[in-house]
Formats: structure tokens, sequence, C-alpha cells
């Protein structure tokens, strides 16, 4: 029912008795006007995160954080800590408390359908961000927003095959074994150099996306290859940064006498290819906070949105990494 409001006027000569009634009037229906504003609800949504095993993984964190306080979001933060376990416990803690969305990164791509179908039941829309999950009901979540990794490996192997000439023995540094990231860049990476017979990846283990596993894994590569390789694709620039300190340790030159090719292009990881270190970083971009929470906004509203959006990203080398530093964000 819409708001009546009648206002009598007098005549002119009672004008000076009645103005003072009549801005009173008038106050009073301004403010109650107000009320609605005022009280608006605020959004409470739940952030599911996979860990801060990264520095990308680190800004991804602080751009969902920060979008939040901007925009006046109530956000309830869970660091999963790296297991599947304690996310699952984060999105059950967040259909009690009955927060308007969810968000959820998840760390593998198996295993959500039991939970999944708990949020459907609650009716609390759920985005799934940076990694993607399978379940046998794509009803069971909203949408999902990220990157493509299976390009990001394309980009990798196409930038390698041709830097080469098609001749390379590869050591890979592999992300979480499950995870979506790892599972795609490893698959497109394969593919991508299948048409080169002279490519061959020799050797690959998980350094779990980690700086130290990274360089971990790296040392142990080197104890076992000794020199016999030519290049190193890590699935993310920390694992990457963190294979160059073995690398160095071994008295080798990273980007000479071993050529780096890594996923993500961090601020740090651009600088390294700057620098000569690391050869190629394909980008990977974390901040998905404006747009994470422009798609909470229409959900909530009962509006449709896109099933899948990816993020545009870039490759940087030698060509254009110097000129690109200013800009970078992470």
């Amino acid at each position: 029912m819409g708001l009546r409001i009648y206002v009598s006027c007098y005549p002119s000569t009672h004008n000076f008795m009645k103005t003072p009634r009549l801005t009173l009037l008038l106050l009073a229906v301004g403010a109650f006007l107000a009320v609605p504003a005022a009280f608006a609800k605020t959004l409470t949504v739940g952030f599911a995160q996979t860990g801060a095993e990264s520095a990308w993984r680190t800004a991804n964190t602080n751009s969902l954080k920060s979008e939040a306080e901007k925009r006046g979001i109530n956000l309830k933060f869970s660091d999963g800590q790296g297991r599947q376990e304690n996310q699952i416990r984060a999105v059950r803690s967040f259909i009690a408390q009955g927060v308007d969305a969810i968000v959820l990164a998840p760390i593998v791509e198996t295993g959500w359908e039991p939970v999944l179908r708990e949020v459907k039941r609650a009716k609390i829309p759920i985005i799934i961000m940076d990694r993607t999950v399978k379940v046998s009901d794509e009803s069971l979540y909203a949408c999902f927003v990220g990157s493509d990794f299976l390009e990001e490996g394309r980009m990798a192997a196409a930038w390698l095959a041709k830097k080469t000439k098609g001749q390379a023995r590869i050591l890979e540094l592999q992300g979480t074994p499950g995870s979506a990231p790892a599972n795609d860049r490893r698959k497109a990476f394969a593919e991508g150099i299948a048409g080169h017979p002279g490519m061959k990846v020799v050797d690959s283990q998980s350094g779990d996306f980690r700086r130290a596993g990274g360089k971990e894994v790296m040392e142990a590569f080197l104890k076992k290859h000794g020199r016999n390789f030519d290049a190193v694709y890590a699935h993310n620039d920390d694992m990457a940064l963190g294979a160059i300190q073995a690398i160095e340790a071994a008295g080798l030159k990273p980007g000479t006498d071993v050529i780096i090719v890594s996923i993500d292009a961090i601020k740090e990881a651009v600088q390294a290819v700057a620098d000569g270190k690391i050869n190629c970083t394909v980008e990977c971009n974390p901040l998905f906070g404006p747009k994470v929470y422009d798609l909470v906004a229409k959900l909530v509203a009962g509006e449709t949105v896109p099933r899948v959006q990816f993020n545009k990203d870039e490759l940087f080398d030698s060509t254009n990494a110097a000129a690109a530093l200013p800009s970078r964000q992470y």
C-alpha cells in the first residue's frame, strides 16, 4: 500500500499561524521516510579460504577483506589452513549463523557434495571462487568465478616451446595434489608440449604451492638429476622462487643455466623476470573482491548471474616485465 500524505492549506491570512505547524508535519514525514534507509540490512557473507600458502593467496584474502570493509559488508572469514575438513566445518558454521551468502575457495575439487547440499537446503547462494569443484549436480552452487587454469598451462607450454625451439628436459613443480589449478595446469602443459617430441617432463613432484616446498623439491631434483635438465615448470610463483634458492645454492644461474617458467605473476615474480631469474610467468589475478561482491549483491537480490566467469590473464617475460612492475598491485 502506498503512503498517502494530506496537507491542508489555509487561507493566506492565517499563514503566519499555520506555517510552523506545516513545517513540523513535513519534518516528521521526512524522518519517517528516512527510516528504511537508516535500517537497511547489512549483508553478511561467509568466506572459507584455503589458507595462506602463498603470496598470491594472501593478496586474494586481502582483496576480499578490504572490499567487504569498503562496501560495509559483514565478512565472516575462515582460514582453512590447507585442510578440506576445516573448510567444510566453516561452511556448516556459516549455515548455522544464517549468512546471506557464502564464498568458497575449495582446496581440492572433490568431496564437497554433502555440505553443498546442506547449503542448498538452507537456500543460501554459494559462489565457488578461484578453484573449481566436481559435483554431480551443478545447481549445488550459484556460480564459479576465477582464472582459466587450462589456458594458463597452455600459455606456459607455448612460451617454453618457442623459447627452446621444441627441445627441453623439464622438471615440474606441481601444486597441491587434487586441486583444480594443479590438475589443470599439469594437464594443459602436458598437452601443450605433446606436439614437440624433443620436449619431455623428466620428473614431477608436488611442492604444495609453498615456497619452502618448491625449494625442498628442487633440492631433491638436483641430487637426483644433477645438471641433466634444461627447464623448470612451476605451477605457481612461490614454488619457482623457492626453486631459485636451491638452484643458486647448487652453483647454477637461474634464468640462464636453467629456464624457469611459472604461473601467478605476483609482483615479486615479475621483478624476478625483470632481473632475469625467472624467464616467464603467466598471470593469475587474485584480486577477486569487487567481482565477488557484485555477484553476491545480484544473487541476494534474486537475479540470475553467469554460471562461469573467467578473469583475463597476461604473460610476462623479458619483453614486458619491467614496464609492468609499477602497475602491479600484489
